[in-house]
């Protein structure tokens, strides 16, 4: 697996966690006050994260969103 198929993967993972999340937070399945702030802190982490990776590839791909799809 080279760097940019790992980059690819990586971010795929990311963005099924921030999905996973935003279906918990929207179908009201927080407990707490305290799991709200956690599970919106993981999802701005997630977010920061798969942009920084899809700049990283704006430099190696074309057209990075449809890469990242593929």
């Amino acid at each position: 697996m080279d760097v940019v198929d790992f980059a690819k993967h990586l971010y795929k993972k990311l963005q099924q966690r921030e999905d996973d999340i935003s279906t918990v937070l929207i179908n009201g399945g927080v407990q707490s006050y305290e799991q709200y702030r956690h599970l919106v802190g993981e999802a701005q982490g997630l977010a920061l994260t798969r942009n920084e990776i899809k700049s990283l590839l704006e430099n190696n791909a074309d057209d990075v969103e449809d890469f990242i799809r593929s």
